[in-house]
């Protein structure tokens, strides 16, 4: 009997390691499977990451490979350099001059008069972004009715660069709600810009918001007010996608009006990447191009429909402008590109790879 349990032992030895070794498999197994969504989840932000490409501009292929070529890129070189910007900075120092002689007298001349300060103010503006563009070579096709001065009304449109508010600006003066900025363009904000009625905001203050909200209100509620131009993405993006409207211009209970733009990029892509350029080197670049080209599409005025929340009221408006302007969409928040995720975000996703590990614990 001892012989035989002697002869036995090894096998039953070699069946528990065996048995342990498979249940060290299956617990491994087991685990890969909890985790797998999460890993397909990271893989595929890194493979297909479509919220950096938003922010990132697309360098033209090159065309001056051959010796046949480069010559007459470098003539094309000299004559943007040599003639054309010298040229042009001749006419941006020539307008500007007229403008700001002509808008301090107005301002200082014409205190009483409110209505006419604010008549010849507006052309004034208007005046000088035509001069900006013009300094760009700018050809810039608008589609569909001018913007009329109406109550209850607010113009949305998407966001590629400061230059937008130029083009713009040039066909209708607008309010428009704008980050405050620091340096030159600062000072034109508070000077020049303020007396369109423009709003200006700070995104790293809360309080800011409720202020805002309450200077739009009451914006759009005055009929004498320039027409209220909003970017509601919040931030630049590459004029291949649109990212997330924020609801704040929808939330107002007025008309929307949607302005699609875009931008050919087959002389100089027009988006403002401002986190590794400064706004005065954009406008040099723009400056040293050949041209700056798009089109400008003023859409059918929108309301909110009965039960439509102010994010679908959105993501509607967000529709028809992607599709007039051939642009892309994706479901990020524009704000993104300066701030990390809100914990809100990151306790959600903590939550949802928790629940999906207790499901597979609660399966065995």
């Amino acid at each position: 009997m001892a012989s035989e349990m002697d002869l036995d032992r090894p096998n039953i030895e070699e069946y528990l390691a065996d048995s342990a070794i498979d249940s060290n498999k299956t617990l491994q197994l087991s685990d890969l499977l909890n985790v797998a969504p999460a890993l397909s989840e990271a893989a595929g932000a890194i493979v297909d990451d479509s919220f950096t490409r938003c922010f990132k501009s697309n360098p033209p292929e090159p065309w001056n490979w051959n010796v046949y070529l480069f010559p007459l890129w470098c003539l094309g070189v000299v004559i943007r350099y040599v003639f054309l910007f010298p040229l042009r900075c001749i006419l941006l120092a020539t307008g500007w001059g007229i403008f700001l002689t002509s808008f301090m007298l107005v301002h200082y001349l014409l205190k009483g008069q409110n209505k006419t300060r604010r008549q010849l103010e507006r052309y004034l503006v208007e005046f000088m972004c035509s001069v900006f563009v013009a300094s760009w070579t700018g050809v810039v096709k608008y589609h569909g009715p001018r913007p009329s001065i109406r109550p209850r009304q607010v113009y949305v449109a998407n966001h590629t660069s400061m230059i937008d508010f130029i083009v713009l600006e040039q066909m209708t003066a607008f309010a428009v709600m704008m980050q405050k900025h620091p340096g030159w363009v600062g000072l034109l904000q508070t000077t020049i810009l303020e007396s369109l009625g423009c709003i200006w905001f700070n995104r790293t203050e809360e309080k800011d918001r409720q202020i805002v909200a309450k200077k739009m209100k009451d914006h759009i509620e005055n009929t004498e007010s320039n027409p209220l131009l909003i970017f509601p993405e919040g931030t630049c993006v590459n004029n291949d996608y649109t990212v997330m409207f924020k609801k704040g211009a929808f939330e107002l209970g007025c008309t929307v009006c949607p302005v699609a733009i875009k931008y050919n990029k087959i002389f100089v892509d027009a988006f403002w990447n401002s986190k590794k350029q400064s706004f005065t080197m954009h406008l040099l670049r723009l400056m040293t191009s050949w041209a700056v080209v798009c089109d400008v599409w003023y859409l059918e005025p929108q309301t909110l429909k009965p039960g439509e929340t102010s994010i679908e009221f959105a993501e509607r408006v967000r529709d028809m402008i992607s599709v007039r302007a051939g642009l892309k969409k994706v479901p990020w928040d524009g704000y993104l590109k300066y701030y990390r995720p809100s914990p809100k975000l990151t306790e959600m996703k903590q939550k949802m790879f928790a629940e999906s590990v207790l499901r597979r614990l609660e399966e065995k």
